[in-house]
């Protein structure tokens, strides 16, 4: 299995799976992982961090907070908005609130354009603001390489520790230079490799599955989402007719939407059991509050399906 050339540590950023998808386009393998994972042993292989962005402050009593020791002066780190504060309240800096949110388009009147990190990069440029807090106070490791109207610390870098800083979100379409900054980041000065492709992500899932399931026979639930049918269609390609999948109609999907899903899966070639199973879950939820209970029933029937006790 490949390993990761970027890990990204996951602090709740509702922008987290996009900075892997550029990081993807790039051609670079990357994984993202909860900030809580330990990382006292870097996976073989690993040439950059990237630490997302988060919905917490740094100043919160309970923000999520990483060891940096591992990784910090080892291999290049890139914080991104919550990512780069935290780097700067860790070293020593101090981060406040803002004396105004700055969300929103953004320009770069000025970048440090001989910097590794805005090669390629103009005066000038757009960006993408979300935060409420600033960079106050900066340590002396700190070198500001560029900035906005209204913050004087819009991108840093941390002198002889390879790491870096970005207020702003270069992941978002709405950043005119994005792309290009994560370029000059990932290819740049972590000189990962761009030879990652979703077509060779397919064929080793594939290989690994067949060589860990063999002739197994396995069974999985399916939710009718983007993730499960991809799942199942990887392990389709693995396994074969030795998938027995499940799909149970809990009485509140969409109109027909019951008979279109299997339709749907039928037509990809996958071996798929429809359970109706309306009425278990009309009586199971009558009188109680559907927000509350509406899983616990469906993984019961689920877990009767696997069982056999239940016909498919």
């Amino acid at each position: 299995m490949q390993t990761p050339q970027i890990l990204i540590l996951d602090f709740g950023s509702q922008y987290t799976q996009l900075i892997a998808r550029r990081v993807r386009e790039l051609q670079v393998y990357c994984e993202i992982i909860p900030f809580h994972e330990a990382l006292q042993n870097l996976p073989p292989g690993l040439k950059g961090i990237i630490l997302s962005g988060s919905p917490c402050s740094v100043r919160d009593a309970d923000a999520p907070q990483i060891d940096f020791a591992p990784f910090l002066g080892r291999i290049p780190v890139l914080g991104i908005c919550y990512g780069a504060q935290l780097l700067t309240q860790n070293l020593g800096g101090r981060v406040a609130p803002a004396n105004q949110r700055e969300y929103g388009r953004a320009i770069l009147p000025e970048v440090f354009t001989q910097h590794p990190l805005f090669a390629q990069v103009s005066s000038g440029t757009q960006v993408w603001m979300s935060h409420g807090d600033t960079i106050e106070q900066w340590p002396p490791s700190f070198e500001i390489i560029a900035h906005t109207e209204t913050i004087p610390v819009a991108a840093f870098e941390v002198k002889f520790q390879k790491a870096f800083g970005l207020q702003f979100h270069p992941e978002v379409s709405h950043t005119e230079a994005g792309m290009q900054i994560l370029a000059n980041f990932v290819l740049g000065i972590c000189q990962c490799e761009a030879n990652w492709s979703p077509a060779a992500f397919v064929e080793e899932t594939v290989a690994r599955l067949q060589s860990q399931l063999g002739k197994e026979q396995v069974v999985m639930g399916l939710s009718g989402g983007v993730d499960s049918s991809v799942a199942a269609l990887l392990l389709h390609r693995a396994i074969g007719t030795n998938l027995h999948c499940i799909f149970v109609d809990n009485g509140l999907l969409r109109k027909h939407e019951f008979e279109e899903v299997l339709h749907s899966y039928q037509d990809m070639g996958l071996n798929v059991h429809g359970v109706d199973a309306k009425e278990a879950f009309y009586t199971a939820l009558a009188g109680k509050p559907t927000r509350k209970t509406s899983a616990r029933p469906l993984a019961k029937l689920l877990l009767r399906c696997f069982s056999g006790r239940l016909s498919v």
